[in-house]
């Protein structure tokens, strides 16, 4: 068929792409604007209860002892071979069994798998990476260094620069959205995968037009996608926000103590520390609207259910997505967002039995 007439065919079907495409990027800058509003207002009731404080974060001086826990293990650096990129990672266990790769979500670090490093390293050899832009790893500043394809592709550096050829990978938050694509487009890489608290991209976007009350659960990533001003907003009053988030009585991480607190707050308080993860944010809507993608990897699934940003009707939708009998999901009763550091010993107890065939 003459490449013109193809043209010609495919020519409405492009349109109504573009069309759909500019209709949802109006609606996500439309949402950022009342969510950005909002936050702003809550950032400035921070300022005048503590006014102290100022309007700017503070830079910390001096990381906290926690981070340099020698019981966690060895904190060495990494260049990857794509990107030429230096991640910052920490490992223990090396030459007691397979690689167990953790990646981490926002606002965390390494530090967020703490629990895992000490319960695993002596079986596996365990490495919590620094993902780009947090922590001591590289930080690029453009938006477009935040891509999904460019972080598999480092998940993938990662595993073959260590000297690996597949891994048990454990994700957290944003980590499993970049675990959930790693899964689809490098199989041969992933022998399990544990994910805690997130859904791959497609199933939360046809979850969420069915579903308006996670858009609302979710409405800070609407926040993020504008420049500059999420940086400002989250800085105000001492980072508050941030320590809210972490902290809150019922949606943060139970018994965190002032020590682990400032160990995920150090890097975010440097000049333009907010800036990389924020980026991840800005890239999240790159590629809408995403096909389904059918899922296959064997994975264990641990969900919370009282988590505040992901309502439990999307561990079925998950489950619709997987071949069957590859998915073996817990809902976990009392558990928030943060299972790795609030329900660690729930967490093990699931992942031993989960492995346990890998161990012989």
């Amino acid at each position: 068929m003459p490449e013109l007439v193809v043209t010609a065919l495919l020519a409405p079907s492009r349109l109504s792409l573009k069309l759909l495409r500019a209709c949802m990027w109006s609606l996500v800058f439309s949402a950022a604007l009342v969510a950005a509003a909002f936050y702003g207002c809550i950032a400035l009731t921070h300022v005048l209860c503590r006014p102290r404080r100022g309007c700017c974060g503070r830079p910390r001086r001096a990381a906290p002892v926690c981070l340099r826990d020698p019981e966690l293990g060895e904190h060495c650096f990494l260049t990857l071979r794509s990107s030429g990129l230096r991640l910052h990672y920490v490992s223990a266990g090396r030459g007691n069994g397979p690689l167990m790769l953790f990646l981490h979500g926002f606002p965390e670090n390494w530090f967020s798998w703490r629990y895992q490093l000490r319960e695993f390293q002596s079986r596996f050899h365990v490495v919590a990476v620094d993902m780009r832009g947090y922590g001591s790893s590289d930080a690029p500043k453009d938006v477009d260094s935040y891509t999904m394809d460019l972080l598999m592709v480092d998940v993938q550096d990662v595993i073959l620069g260590l000297g690996y050829s597949k891994c048990i990978l454990v994700s957290h938050d944003w980590g499993a959205l970049i675990a959930w694509n790693f899964s689809v487009y490098y199989p041969s890489l992933v022998e399990r995968m544990v994910v805690v608290s997130a859904a791959p991209m497609s199933v939360y976007q046809e979850y969420s037009v069915r579903h308006i009350g996670q858009f609302f659960r979710s409405n800070y990533v609407f926040a993020f996608q504008l420049p500059w001003l999420p940086e400002k907003v989250l800085s105000m009053s001492d980072f508050q926000i941030l320590k809210t988030t972490l902290t809150h009585r019922k949606r943060g991480i139970p018994r965190l103590s002032p020590d682990e607190l400032e160990a995920f707050l150090y890097d975010f308080t440097q000049p333009g520390g907010l800036t990389g993860p924020l980026n991840y944010y800005r890239n999240i809507f790159r590629n809408f609207p995403l096909e389904p993608q059918e899922l296959a990897t064997p994975t264990l699934l641990l969900w919370g259910e009282k988590d505040p940003y992901f309502e439990q009707g999307l561990v079925g939708a998950i489950g619709r997505r997987f071949v069957p009998g590859r998915l073996e999901a817990h809902t976990l009763p009392g558990a928030g967002h943060w299972i790795p550091q609030s329900h660690p010993k729930e967490m093990h107890q699931h992942m031993w039995a989960f492995l346990q065939d890998l161990l012989h």
